[in-house]
C-alpha cells in the first residue's frame, strides 16, 4: 500500500455524454493525468432514456457500462503509461439514472457494475457514494462541497460553480460553514435544444446563443417557479429540466428562431444560478465564482453569469485544476479517503445528520 501512490477517479455526469478518467496522488493532492472518453450517440440516448427501462434492460445496461469502464481504464493506463502496480484504489461515481430525494421513500440510483473495474485493476473500487448520505437523512447530493472545502477551505470565501447537466454550487472558505446545493439547469436544456433542432451535441462556446435575442420576460416568469425559492439543502434529478420541460415552457420556439431559443436558455441558466446565489448565499461570501464542468467552455454562459451576479467569474483552470477533470478527481480523492477510513463527506451541504465515510468498497 505504501508504494501505491496513484488513485483513479471515474465520472459520467448528468449529460451522459462520456466518461472522464482522472489519475491523482492524494498526498500531496495533485492531478497527474485525465482524459474524457465520449460515448457514441446510441449509448448516450440509452442512458438518457434509461429511467423508462424495464428491470432486465436496466440490469443489462448496468453490466454493460461496468465493462465499458474497465475497457476505458485499460486505454487510459496505456495512454499515460501508468502501471497497474502503482494504483492504490479507484473511485467511480457511476451514471445517475434517477435521483429522488423528495420521494416518499428518498432514493437515488447510479449504475455501472464496479466488479469489472476491480477485476481489471486488481485494487479496491469505491462506488455508490450517495446512498450512505441518504441513509443519514441527506439529499445524497451535492457531494462536491467536500472536495471544494478540501481545496479552498482555508482561503478567502468563494463560490465554486459546477456546470454539468445540472448547475450546483459550493460555498467555502475561512469562516464559512461549508454548504452547497443544486441551482437548476446547466447544459441540459441547451444541449437538448441543439439536438432537437440542429442535430448537434451542443452550442460550442455559446456562439449560437450569442447571436440570438433572449426572451427576458419568459426568463423572469420561469424564475418564479418553486424550486428556485426552495431553501437548501436541495438537489435535482436531471430529468427535472429535461425534454418535457423544454417542450412545456419553450414551445413558442422552433428551428426558425433557434438562436433566440439558445440565447433564452443560456440566460435562464445564468439567471437561475444568480437567483439562488442572491437568495441563499450571504453577501459577505459573494466574492468570486470559480467555474468547472463542461459549461465552463461556454463563453456566452460565463458572460451571462457575470452580468447576472455582478461577481468576478473565472474557471478552475486559473486555479490549476482543469474544469473537465474536477469531478473525476474528487471521486478519486473520496475513494482514497474511504479506503483509509477517513471522512469524505460534507453533511452541511446535503442535510445529513452527521459526517460519515461514503462509498461501498468492491474488492
Amino acid at each position: 500500500m505504501k508504494n501505491k501512490k496513484i488513485v483513479l477517479g471515474f465520472m459520467s455526469g448528468t449529460s451522459c455524454d462520456g466518461l472522464t478518467i482522472c489519475a491523482i496522488t492524494a498526498v500531496p493532492f495533485r492531478v497527474i493525468a485525465f482524459k474524457n472518453y465520449p460515448y457514441d450517440n446510441a449509448l448516450q440516448q440509452r442512458l438518457l432514456q434509461a429511467v423508462t427501462f424495464s428491470v432486465p434492460e436496466l440490469s443489462a445496461l448496468h453490466f454493460e457500462l461496468g465493462k465499458l469502464y474497465a475497457q476505458k481504464a485499460k486505454l487510459f493506463l496505456k495512454s499515460f503509461r501508468i502501471n497497474k502496480a502503482d494504483i492504490a484504489v479507484a473511485g467511480m461515481h457511476g451514471q445517475t439514472i434517477y435521483h429522488g430525494p423528495q420521494d416518499s421513500v428518498p432514493n437515488t440510483l447510479q449504475i455501472a457494475e464496479p466488479s469489472f473495474l476491480a477485476d481489471f485493476l486488481q485494487v479496491p473500487v469505491v462506488s455508490n457514494f450517495r446512498e450512505k448520505d441518504m441513509a443519514l437523512g441527506g439529499q445524497g447530493a451535492p457531494l462536491m462541497p467536500f472536495f471544494d472545502e478540501f481545496l479552498f477551505g482555508k482561503k478567502d470565501p468563494k463560490i465554486l460553480l459546477n456546470l454539468g447537466g445540472i448547475s450546483n454550487i459550493s460555498v467555502v472558505g475561512k469562516g464559512v460553514k461549508t454548504f452547497g446545493f443544486d441551482c437548476g439547469p446547466a447544459n441540459t436544456l441547451m444541449d437538448l435544444a441543439c439536438k432537437k433542432f440542429l442535430n448537434i451535441a451542443f452550442d460550442k462556446n455559446g456562439s449560437l446563443a450569442a447571436r440570438g435575442r433572449a426572451d427576458t420576460h419568459l426568463v423572469k416568469k420561469l424564475l418564479t417557479q418553486k424550486y428556485f425559492r426552495q431553501q437548501p439543502p436541495k438537489s435535482l434529478d436531471k430529468n427535472h429540466f429535461g425534454s418535457a420541460y423544454l417542450e412545456r415552457y419553450f414551445a413558442s420556439f422552433s428551428d426558425k428562431n433557434i438562436t433566440d431559443l439558445l440565447a433564452t436558455l443560456n440566460l435562464f441558466t445564468a439567471a437561475a444560478i444568480a437567483e439562488n446565489i442572491r437568495r441563499f448565499v450571504p453577501a459577505r461570501y459573494q466574492k468570486e465564482i470559480i467555474v468547472s464542468g463542461g459549461g465552463a467552455a461556454n463563453k456566452t454562459l460565463l458572460k451571462n453569469i457575470a452580468l447576472q451576479t455582478a461577481l468576478p467569474v473565472k474557471t478552475s483552470a486559473q486555479t490549476g485544476l482543469d474544469p473537465q477533470a474536477k469531478e473525476a478527481a474528487a471521486f478519486a480523492l473520496m475513494a482514497w479517503l474511504a479506503l483509509n477510513k477517513k471522512t469524505n463527506h460534507c453533511p452541511t451541504a446535503t442535510g445529513a445528520k452527521n459526517k460519515s465515510i461514503l462509498g461501498r468498497i468492491t474488492l
